[in-house]
């Protein structure tokens, strides 16, 4: 018995000394744990390739894609470090955030022109207004409004083939914002998705198709999708989506900033310090190599200033719509510096 005992405790100790050693592997590698956005998405993947090769891989940055709004639930319940999102957090999430204690560091990184898209052999769609697209996705169009001639009658008497991002999507509240009137306002009877490249994939196989993506994924799949030009009102200009058309703030009411919102706590961990100061410095680059609009450099360097003071909060009070008009002053009030240099808050 003394024997067996003898082998127990000595069985006890090895396997206590293999537990104790195990950490020291692991803490080798620091994990860095990012959701959100798909939108988002490729400026993020593309920053976290470099970083990872800086760091010889000795950090590991992982990303889900679950939408802005999953990854906003995952950042007040404390489960990631950072959120990638296509619009500013909005006033219950906040609520959410600032009840589980969690506070958190707005920055924008880019600017988006959200891409109205139908297929390539649509030869009858040449340009849209704003009272166009509110006709075809407002949620009294559910079930009634099912051809291309309801919306136009100068169009075919073919079916509407509606494609958009899921309801957890940063860019289903914004479109459905500036386009409806109302965030999360839109009929159902459309295919949902909540990955980008499957909804452009979609489109592109179907010839009575249209929908609505970021502008990087029009711009990756130029010759699988045919971009419809947008005009505001009536008696307005056509304008297609393009980094002038953005800069010039004549692409309305469809420009906007996207966001990564790094959680207060986590922001103190050397390796999310690194890397976030690793993705502002980087971002004018990695952004127009992924085809989106990026900031003035004096932004980039103004977004550091307020990641390294820890200005935390939202400068948007919890609005989903954020039309920057580069030229001067938002609809909302607040200008291209402004939305920079303004004091981190919160908007309970």
């Amino acid at each position: 018995m003394l024997k067996s005992h003898g082998l127990k405790v000595l069985g006890v100790t090895a396997a206590l000394s293999i537990l104790m050693s195990t950490p020291t592997i692991a803490s080798a590698v620091a994990i860095i744990k990012i959701d959100g956005s798909s939108t988002v998405y490729p400026v993020t993947e593309a920053v976290t390739e470099e970083f990872q090769k800086s760091k010889k891989d000795a950090v590991k940055v992982t990303i889900g894609i679950s939408g802005t709004s999953g990854g906003f639930k995952k950042l007040c319940r404390g489960e990631i470090d950072i959120a990638n999102a296509s619009r500013p957090i909005l006033s219950e999430e906040m609520k959410e955030c600032n009840k589980l204690g969690i506070k958190y560091i707005e920055l924008p990184v880019a600017y988006d022109a959200l891409t109205v898209v139908v297929n390539p052999q649509n030869n009858w769609v040449n340009s849209m207004t704003v009272a166009e697209l509110k006709k075809m996705w407002e949620p009294i169009a559910q079930g009634k409004m099912t051809h291309w001639n309801q919306i136009n009658p100068a169009w075919p008497n073919a079916s509407l083939k509606l494609f958009g991002p899921d309801s957890d999507s940063g860019t289903f509240d914004f479109f459905t914002e500036v386009i409806v009137g109302k965030a999360k306002s839109s009929r159902l009877d459309y295919t949902a998705f909540d990955d980008d490249k499957l909804l452009v994939q979609e489109i592109s196989g179907n010839k009575d198709a249209i929908g609505y993506v970021g502008y990087a994924y029009y711009a990756e799949n130029i010759h699988k999708l045919k971009v419809v030009p947008i005009k505001s009102a009536e008696g307005k200009p056509l304008v297609l989506p393009s980094l002038e058309t953005v800069k010039g703030s004549t692409y309305r009411p469809l420009s906007r900033p996207i966001f990564i919102y790094v959680n207060a706590k986590a922001a103190q961990k050397s390796e999310v310090k690194a890397f976030v100061e690793f993705y502002l410095k980087q971002a004018s680059i990695v952004v127009e190599e992924v085809k989106y609009i990026p900031l003035p450099d004096a932004a980039y360097k103004l977004a550091l200033d307020n990641f390294t003071k820890s200005k935390t909060g939202s400068g948007f009070g919890g609005k989903s719509h954020v039309d920057i008009d580069f030229s001067g002053i938002a609809e909302v009030g607040v200008s291209d510096e402004v939305l920079m240099k303004r004091e981190g808050r919160i908007f309970p």
